[in-house]
C-alpha cells in the first residue's frame, strides 16, 4: 500500500471526520489519498484558521481535530494554534509536509526544523522517516492528544516517505478508562468539606472538557453547597441555578470574590494554573481541594492541601456519596452576596445609548439566543463583559479562551462549532481588531454553505489594551485603527451585511440573522467608555460595601 493511503487509513481508524487545512505541493500525495477517503477536507484561507478550527473541533468532541499545512511558512502559521490547543486543553493533531529527506534537489529552500519548533508547544512531535512507522506514529499522536490533559500533537510527513510502499497495517484504537481517584484521597477531601463551615465549589475548564454536568449538578443539589465558575468553566451547571454565585471574570474585587474571601474550604473542580487564576491562595486562610484528572501544578498562587486525582465526574460522584448537608454549614453570607450580584447584573440591561453599551449587548444577546445556542468569542474587552453577564444554560455554549487568549480565533471557532453542531444557532463574537486577523474565513463559511452569524463589535481601536493603557495613566498612543466598511466587506464574499442604527434595533436584527439561512455579519458600534467606571470602580465599591 502507498504510504499516504496508509496514513489516511490510520486517520479513518481514529474516527477522523474532517481535516482542516491549506495544503501545498509537499502534501499532494496525502491530498490524493484524502480525495479517495470519506474524510472531508475543509479548505481554509489561512493555516492559522485551520488550526483554530481543529482545536475547537477537539474541544467540542473530545476527539483530536486534525489540521494540515505544508512545510516552512505553512507550518510556522500553525504555531499559534498549537499553543492555543495545548494551553486550552484541546486535543488536536497537526500534519505538515516536508521536502524529500532521502534525496532533495532544492537544497534548504523553505526548510525549517518544524519538529524542533513544535517541541515546546506540543505533547508529542515526530518526523516520519519510514512508511512502516506510520500506524504507530498516528496511534500515539491521537493517544497523547486526547488523554488528560489534552493538547496538541504534530507529525511531519516528508514528500518521499508519503510516496513509498509499505506492508504495514493500521493499529486499532485501544480500550482504555480514565483512572479513578484513590479512596483515601476522597475520604480526606470529604472530611475536610464536612468539617468546614462555609464550603464553596469552583468549576473550571476541566469540568467543561468532559461531560461532568450531571454529576456536579447532583453534587450541588445533594449538598446545597454554592458554586461559581472560572471563565472556561461556564455552563457546566445552569447559571440560573439558585446556588450560582457568578463567574470569576475579573481577577479580584467582584461580588464572587467576597464569597471566596469568606469561604474556609474551596472544592476546585477542573481548574489548573494555565487558566488565569480566579482567586489567589494565601497560607492558612482556607483549605483548597484539587479535584482534577491530574495532580496540581504548584504555583505561588495555587498550592492545594488535598488532591483528588482521577476522572472528575467519578470523583465528584464519590464525594457526593460521602457527604450529606451538615447542620453547622452556614451559607447565609453567600446568600447575601448572591442577592447583591443578581441586582447588579440587571444594571444597564436596558441602556438605550448608541453605540451600544456592553451590558445591553450581553442582555440582548442572551434574550435572543436559545439555551443550546453557541457563542464563540474572539479575544478583547467584551470577553470580560460576556463572561460576567452572559448566563449559560448548558456547557460549552460560551466558547472563550482564557489560557492563550489569542486574537483571531473567534470566526474559525464558530465555523468549527457549526460543523460539529449543524442544527444549533452559532454566533461568532469578535472585536474589529480580532476579526480582521482572520476575516478572510468569511469566504470559507460561505463556500461551506453554513448558517452562521458574525457579530463584529466596532470601536476602531484595540480596545482591551487601550483600556489598560488608560488605567495605568498613560496617554492614548498606538491603539486606534481604521476599518473597512464591514457591511460591504461581507457582501463582497456573498454574505449578508447589516448595521443597526440604535440599541433597540440590535436584538430584532440578531434574531432575524439567526432565523435566516446564510452567513450574516452585523457591524455593531460599541461604547466602551464605561469599562473603567464599571469594571475597575463600581463593582469593586459595591461588593466591598456588603
Amino acid at each position: 500500500m502507498k504510504a499516504s493511503d496508509l496514513f489516511v487509513k490510520a486517520l479513518e481508524a481514529e474516527g477522523v471526520e474532517y481535516v482542516f487545512g491549506l495544503p501545498g505541493e509537499e502534501n499532494l500525495d496525502l491530498l490524493e489519498s484524502l480525495r479517495k477517503s470519506p474524510i472531508k477536507l475543509v479548505l481554509t484561507r489561512h493555516e492559522q484558521a485551520a488550526g483554530f478550527m481543529a482545536a475547537t473541533y477537539g474541544r467540542l468532541t473530545g476527539r483530536a481535530g486534525v489540521c494540515l499545512a505544508t512545510l516552512g511558512p505553512g507550518a510556522t502559521n500553525l504555531v499559534t494554534p498549537a499553543a492555543y490547543a495545548n494551553l486550552g486543553g484541546m486535543p488536536m493533531l497537526m500534519l505538515t509536509g516536508q521536502k524529500p529527506i532521502k534525496l532533495s534537489k532544492q537544497g534548504h529552500f523553505q526548510i525549517v526544523d518544524v519538529v524542533d519548533m513544535m517541541q515546546p508547544l506540543t505533547k508529542y512531535t515526530r518526523q516520519i522517516v519510514s512508511a512502516d512507522n506510520i500506524p504507530a506514529r498516528v496511534r500515539e499522536s491521537f493517544r497523547r492528544a486526547e488523554e488528560e490533559r489534552p493538547g496538541a500533537t504534530h507529525l511531519e510527513l516528508p514528500e518521499d516517505i508519503a510516496r513509498d510502499d509499505t506492508d504495514a497495517i493500521v493499529l486499532p484504537r485501544s480500550y482504555h478508562r480514565r483512572p479513578i481517584a484513590d479512596d483515601k484521597a476522597v475520604g480526606h477531601a470529604a472530611a475536610a468539606i464536612r468539617q468546614a463551615r462555609r464550603p464553596l465549589l469552583m468549576i473550571g475548564a476541566g469540568a467543561n472538557r468532559k461531560t461532568c454536568s450531571r454529576m456536579l449538578r447532583e453534587f450541588v443539589d445533594g449538598t446545597g453547597i454554592p458554586f461559581f465558575t472560572t471563565q472556561m468553566g461556564k455552563g457546566v451547571i445552569d447559571e440560573h441555578h439558585p446556588l450560582w454565585l457568578g463567574n470569576a471574570a475579573l481577577s479580584d474585587g467582584d461580588f464572587v470574590h467576597r464569597a471566596i474571601e469568606h469561604s474556609d474550604c474551596i472544592i476546585n473542580c477542573g481548574h489548573d494554573v494555565i487558566e488565569k487564576p480566579p482567586f489567589f491562595m494565601r497560607r492558612g486562610l482556607r483549605t483548597v481541594i484539587h479535584v482534577n484528572f491530574s495532580s496540581a501544578e504548584v504555583d505561588t498562587v495555587y498550592f492545594p492541601q488535598i488532591e483528588v486525582v482521577g476522572d472528575v465526574a467519578n470523583s465528584v460522584w464519590q464525594l457526593g456519596q460521602a457527604l450529606a448537608p451538615q447542620a453547622h454549614w452556614d451559607f447565609s453570607w453567600f446568600d447575601t452576596v448572591r442577592e447583591h450580584l443578581e441586582r447588579h447584573l440587571q444594571r444597564g440591561a436596558d441602556d438605550a445609548r448608541f453605540p451600544i453599551h456592553p451590558v445591553r449587548l450581553v442582555a440582548d444577546t442572551r434574550a435572543v439566543m436559545p439555551d443550546d445556542g453557541m457563542l464563540c468569542l474572539d479575544n478583547g474587552i467584551y470577553k470580560l463583559w460576556y463572561a460576567r453577564y452572559y448566563r449559560c444554560r448548558q456547557s460549552n455554549t460560551l466558547l472563550l479562551d482564557n489560557a492563550l487568549a489569542s486574537m483571531g480565533a473567534g470566526l474559525p471557532s464558530a465555523i468549527a462549532a457549526k460543523i460539529v453542531h449543524p442544527q444549533r444557532k452559532v454566533v461568532a463574537v469578535c472585536g474589529d481588531g480580532g476579526f480582521m486577523m482572520n476575516a478572510q474565513e468569511i469566504e470559507t463559511a460561505v463556500r461551506l454553505g453554513l448558517d452562521l452569524t458574525v457579530l463584529v463589535l466596532r470601536d476602531d481601536a484595540y480596545g482591551m489594551i487601550k483600556w489598560k493603557q488608560a488605567h495605568m495613566d498613560f496617554p492614548a498612543y498606538g491603539m486606534d485603527l481604521g476599518n473597512p466598511d464591514f457591511v460591504r466587506y461581507a457582501q463582497s464574499y456573498g454574505a449578508h451585511g447589516h448595521r443597526p442604527d440604535s440599541a433597540a434595533a440590535f436584538a430584532p436584527l440578531l434574531r432575524h440573522c439567526l432565523d435566516t439561512p446564510g452567513v450574516h455579519l452585523i457591524d455593531l458600534p460599541i461604547d466602551y467608555s464605561d469599562n473603567d467606571r464599571v469594571l475597575n470602580h463600581e463593582i469593586r465599591e459595591l461588593s466591598a460595601a456588603i
